[in-house]
């Protein structure tokens, strides 16, 4: 950092300094400088996992930090069993570490208030916090990168297939008469889906009022609804209407690639389906079951939150602090939607991007996601898909009805048996978060 100095100023100093002198004996000339060297801001750092786009893309936001607020925020790689850094960024599949090691880290809530930086968390918005407040209301890490699973499909497949395009199904059961014409239409994938629990176990429980866990933890996915999706899809699969690529995003490249016509994933990919090959990008709220008592229920909210790691210099807090007011401003959270696809934090950050991105892209996928939503309350319940071990069972499951293996309902008692079990044997990872 550099001064500049008035020369009336200058002479006043050296008045000053000359008295000084004279009263008092000489500091050497290394005290003097350490005297008067301007303060750096304290190391800090922000550990994350992404891939090397999305690291390049996030440098470019703590870079802007850095720059406006004389920062230095570092980004390092937080491998599997590291110790958090002062800032973790991790994803909905990291949160069984999380869930592990409640010691390692401490409420963002705290270190906002010791920093003496504003944490108002009525801002935030309600859909977007379950499973990251705790019992008092205190906010334990940001909901950063949070999305909410749509439909997305090619319009031109639809005209293809003589479709309107603007006319997406809104129930399972139109889903498959549209998925039928677009099979005649030459589609060998008329639809896809990436997180398959996530979207398959987790939302659609949610959407159908029959949630996936219960209020202690216990999994309990294995209930009418849930069994009439599962084999629903297997009759899908069996007609190829519905084709499997893999446990997380690997339908997502399918879809990108033109060669599925529909895919169920997280809202937030719509910045990943910009330049998609041969699609005209369409997006509707996740169908639901219209037999289901009380209709259509919210979605549910996930995805990548930043957490603070213990054991850091009050310096180092502050600084990480500023990260999170700075991450909070309006400008700032339009900024990370229109690079990230998340959902905004906060009310005022929602209103920014609904104008900001409509405008400028046309794209409509937060307001469908906000439907979707429905300004649900985000009361505190554990995913399925949060949990590793409870998520892998749950694939190998579903896969096996899928492929024509086991009945539906065989599959899921199963599930729920061998997760239930898990869970019991690591009681932590029952919560929703783990302070």
């Amino acid at each position: 950092m550099s001064y500049r100095f008035h020369p009336l100023v200058a002479a006043i100093a050296l008045a000053l300094a000359c008295s000084a002198h004279a009263a008092k004996p000489a500091k050497s000339t290394k005290q003097a400088a350490k005297a008067v060297a301007p303060v750096a801001a304290a190391d800090a750092e922000l550990a994350h996992n992404l891939s090397p786009d999305a690291a390049e893309r996030l440098q470019t936001v703590v870079d802007r930090f850095n720059k406006e607020n004389g920062g230095n925020l570092k980004l390092v790689r937080l491998e599997k069993g590291d110790k958090p850094a002062g800032l973790n960024l991790l994803r909905r599949y990291d949160m069984s570490e999380v869930l592990s090691q409640p010691k390692e880290l401490i409420p963002l809530a705290d270190m906002m208030a010791k920093a003496k930086q504003p944490l108002n968390v009525g801002e935030l918005s309600a859909d977007l916090k379950a499973t990251v407040v705790n019992a008092k209301g205190k906010l334990v890490a940001l909901p950063l990168i949070y999305s909410t699973p749509v439909l997305f499909y090619n319009k031109n497949a639809f005209r293809k297939a003589k479709l309107d395009p603007e006319q997406p199904p809104k129930t399972w059961f139109e889903m498959q008469g549209v998925l039928d014409k677009l099979q005649d239409a030459g589609y060998a994938c008329p639809y896809t889906s990436s997180w398959p629990v996530w979207v398959h176990v987790d939302n659609v429980s949610a959407i159908s009022g029959s949630p996936a866990t219960s209020d202690k933890g216990q999994l309990i996915f294995n209930g009418l609804p849930q069994v009439k999706h599962i084999a629903m899809m297997a009759t899908w699969s069996k007609a190829g209407y519905f084709r499997l690529f893999g446990r997380r995003d690997e339908a997502s490249k399918k879809f990108h690639e033109g060669e599925c016509a529909m895919i169920s994933t997280d809202s937030r990919e719509h910045v990943d389906f910009r330049d998609a090959k041969g699609v005209e990008l369409g997006v509707a709220p996740l169908p639901y079951h219209d037999d289901v008592y009380g209709g259509r229920q919210p979605s549910l909210a996930d995805g990548a939150s930043l957490w603070v790691g213990a054991g850091r210099s009050a310096a180092e807090y502050k600084q990480a602090a500023k990260f999170v007011s700075f991450l909070l401003s309006p400008e700032m959270q339009v900024e990370v939607v229109r690079v990230y696809g998340g959902l905004p934090l906060t009310a005022a950050g929602r209103a920014a991007a609904r104008s900001k991105i409509l405008k400028d892209d046309g794209d409509r996928t937060l307001e469908v996601a906000y439907a979707s939503l429905k300004g649900n309350a985000g009361k505190q319940v554990s995913h399925v898909a949060d949990v590793d071990a409870v998520r892998q069972i749950t694939d190998e499951e579903m896969e096996a009805v899928w492929a024509n293996q086991k009945p539906a309902k065989a599959a899921l008692d199963i599930s729920v048996s061998r997760g239930n079990a898990v869970l019991a044997a690591k009681p932590a990872l029952k919560k929703a978060q783990p302070f």
